[in-house]
C-alpha cells in the first residue's frame, strides 16, 4: 500500500457509478428480485416481496400524478417509520417529485418553516407519533382544512400547500387518505410513469433534507438521484449485502441513515428492509433481530448502548447478525467491542458523513482489523475525494488535524433557495467544507477529532446552538443566551443554555424548558439551564464557548467519554 505524502485521498474504483434515476433502478430491482422479501414492518404486520412493493409504489406514483402534481413539485412526508414511508420514497422518485423529509420531532414553528421554505404542494402525514399530534398541529397551522375539499387547501400560513394526505383508515376534513391516493388514478396515469421514466435525469433533485444551520434556521440540503442512489449502493457494498441479508433499520427514515444507508443499500442489493417499529425501542429491536433472523443491524451508539444494557438482552439469540453500521456520532470504543463480541457483529462497520454529502464519505470495511474499526471511521468511499486543510486552505501532512473537505458525485446540489449559504459550504472547485476537524494517517484511515463549529450531536441528531439561541431570544425575560454542548453518558452530548435575564427579571430552569416544549423538537430543548450575569469574552468581544463548556463540565461533575 502506498503511503500518503499529504492528507489527500481519492477513492479510485473499478466499479462504475450508476447512471440511472432511482425510479429506473428500482424497476430493475423489482424485476430482478421479484419474489424475494423486500420489506418487513413488524408493527404493521407487513411482509412484502419486491414485486408486491413495486405494485404499491406504482399505484402511489400514479395517484400523485392524478392529484395534478408535476415533476419538480415538492411533496413533504411527516411520519415515523412505516411501510407508507418507503412506498412514498420510491413513488415520488418515479413521478419526478422532490421528497421533502420532515423530522417527526418537529413542532409548530419548525414544520411551518420547512413547508414554506421549499414550497411543498402536498404533505403526507401520520396521524400522531408519541407526544406529537400531527393532525392537530396542521389544523392549528391551517384551520382552513376543516372547511376545504381535499386537495383544495388555501391556507394563509401555508400558502403553497394544496393537498394533505393522511396515513390512516378514518376520514378527516380536508384530507385525503393514503389508500385513496393509491387507488386514485384507476390506471389512467400508469402510462405517464413510463413517459416520465424516459425524461427524468439522474442529476434532477429528488430529496430535500433539513439540516440545522448557524443562521438560526434549518437549511434544505438538496440531493439528486445520482447522489443518494450511488451512495446507498456503495454503503451496501461495504457490508457485502445480498438477497440473503435482512437489515434491521430502527433508525429514522426521515434521516439519511434510514433512507439511504438503510433503504437504498437494501434495494441496490436485493436485501430486505426490516423495521422493528415506528421509532426506536430496544426491546422491539432485540425481538425483531431474533424473530426475523436479521443479518445486519443499524444504529447510533446510544441505540446499541440501550440494546446491550437492556435487562433481557441475554435471553435473545442474535447469532444471525453478521454486519451493520454504527454512525451518527462518535462511537465509544468499548461499545464497538461489545457489538462484535456479544451481538455477533463480527463485520460491523463505522460510517462517517453528513447530509450534504448523501451522506457517507468514509466507512470501515468488513476486513479491516478490529483496531481500525474501533479507532477510525475507515477509508474514503469509492469515487469520493477528501482533503484535510489548514485555516489557509492548504493541504496538511498526514496525521495533522485540519478541516475535512470532500468532493465528488455525493456532494449536494446546494441548499434550497439559499445561494449565499451554499457558496459558504461549497467552494468554486466544488469542495464541500464539512466544518469537521479530522486527521488522515499514512494509510488513508480517517479519525474525526473535533468540529470547527460548535455543532452538538445529541443521540445522532445534529443540533446547532445558534438555532436554539435564536428561539430562546423570543422569551420576554431573556436578554442574552449562549448554548453549548456538554458530555452525556446516554446521548453523547446534551445541551446547556447559559441565560442572562433582563434587569429585574427572575426565572427558573423549568420555565425556560416549558417555553420550548411544543415549539421546537424535544432534542433541542436544553437539559441544563445556567443563569449568569455575564459570559466569558475575548478582548475583542467574542464569547468563549470553550471556557463555558469547561466550567459547566466542572460544576456538574460530567465526564468526557473516550471515543473512536
Amino acid at each position: 500500500m502506498t503511503k500518503l505524502m499529504q492528507s489527500y485521498v481519492h477513492g479510485a474504483s473499478t466499479v462504475p457509478l450508476i447512471g440511472e434515476t432511482l425510479g429506473a433502478y428500482f424497476d430493475r430491482a423489482v424485476a430482478r428480485w421479484c419474489d424475494e422479501l423486500a420489506l418487513v414492518a413488524r408493527h404493521q404486520q407487513v411482509r412484502w416481496s419486491y414485486g408486491e412493493l413495486g405494485r404499491r409504489v406504482d399505484d402511489l406514483a400514479a395517484g400523485l400524478l392524478a392529484l395534478g402534481l408535476e415533476p419538480g413539485d415538492r411533496v413533504g412526508i411527516w411520519s415515523p417509520n412505516n411501510a407508507e414511508w418507503v412506498i412514498t420514497q420510491f413513488a415520488t422518485a418515479k413521478a419526478g417529485l422532490v421528497l421533502v423529509n420532515i423530522n417527526p420531532a418537529y413542532r409548530l414553528a419548525e414544520v411551518e418553516y420547512a413547508l414554506n421554505k421549499v414550497g411543498c404542494k402536498a404533505l403526507i402525514t401520520a396521524d400522531h407519533f408519541k407526544t406529537s399530534d400531527y393532525v392537530g398541529m396542521l389544523r392549528e397551522l391551517a384551520p382552513e382544512l376543516d372547511r376545504s375539499a381535499p386537495g383544495r387547501l388555501s391556507a394563509a400560513r401555508l400558502p403553497s400547500l394544496a393537498a394533505v394526505i393522511r396515513i390512516g383508515a378514518d376520514e378527516r376534513p380536508g384530507m385525503f387518505r393514503f389508500a385513496d391516493i393509491m387507488s386514485a388514478s384507476g390506471g389512467r396515469h400508469a402510462g405517464r410513469l413510463g413517459e416520465l421514466a424516459a425524461k427524468l435525469q439522474f442529476d434532477d433533485p429528488i430529496n430535500i433534507q433539513f439540516t440545522s444551520g448557524t443562521t438560526g434556521a434549518p437549511k434544505g440540503a438538496t440531493l439528486t438521484h445520482h447522489n443518494i442512489l450511488n451512495n446507498g449502493f456503495f454503503i451496501g457494498e461495504a457490508q457485502r449485502l445480498s438477497p440473503r441479508d435482512r437489515v434491521a433499520i430502527p433508525v429514522p427514515l426521515y434521516h439519511c441513515f434510514g433512507m439511504v444507508l438503510g433503504n437504498l443499500a437494501c434495494i441496490t442489493h436485493g436485501a430486505a428492509m426490516v423495521y422493528p417499529g415506528e421509532g426506536f425501542e430496544p426491546l422491539a429491536v432485540l425481538e425483531t433481530v431474533e424473530a426475523e433472523r436479521c443479518t445486519a443491524l443499524y444504529g447510533v451508539p446510544t441505540m446499541f448502548i440501550a440494546e446491550l444494557s437492556h435487562p433481557e438482552f441475554k435471553r435473545f439469540d442474535l447469532s444471525s447478525l453478521r454486519t451493520g453500521i454504527m454512525a451518527g456520532s462518535p462511537c465509544p470504543i468499548e461499545v464497538m467491542r461489545r457489538c462484535v463480541d456479544e451481538m455477533h457483529m463480527s463485520e460491523v462497520t463505522i460510517a462517517y458523513g453528513m447530509t450534504e454529502t448523501s451522506p457517507v464519505s468514509f466507512q470501515t470495511s468488513h476486513d479491516d482489523p478490529l483496531e481500525r474499526r474501533v479507532g477510525t471511521v475507515g477509508r474514503v468511499h469509492p469515487h469520493v475525494e477528501v482533503k484535510i486543510v489548514n485555516a489557509e486552505g492548504r493541504i496538511v501532512p498526514p496525521g495533522t488535524p485540519g478541516e475535512l473537505c470532500t468532493r465528488g458525485y455525493s456532494v449536494m446540489l446546494g441548499y434550497w433557495g439559499d445561494a449565499e449559504r451554499t457558496a459558504e459550504a461549497i467552494d468554486r472547485a466544488r469542495w464541500m467544507h464539512t466544518g469537521d476537524l479530522a486527521t488522515l494517517d499514512a494509510d488513508g484511515y480517517c479519525n474525526i477529532v473535533g468540529r470547527l463549529k460548535d455543532m452538538v450531536i445529541r443521540g445522532g441528531e445534529n443540533v446547532y446552538p445558534r438555532e436554539v439561541e435564536e428561539f430562546l431570544y423570543r422569551h420576554k425575560k431573556i436578554a442574552d443566551v449562549q448554548v453549548i454542548g456538554v458530555p452525556d453518558r446516554k446521548y453523547g452530548e446534551e445541551l446547556c443554555a447559559w441565560v442572562k435575564l433582563k434587569p429585574g427579571e427572575t426565572a427558573t430552569a423549568e420555565e425556560i424548558q416549558d417555553f420550548c416544549r411544543g415549539q421546537i423538537a424535544h432534542y433541542k430543548i436544553p437539559r441544563y439551564i445556567h443563569f449568569v450575569d455575564a459570559f466569558p469574552m475575548t478582548v475583542t468581544g467574542k464569547v468563549q464557548k470553550f471556557m463555558m463548556r469547561a466550567e459547566t463540565i466542572r460544576e456538574l461533575g460530567l465526564v468526557e467519554e473516550k471515543t473512536a
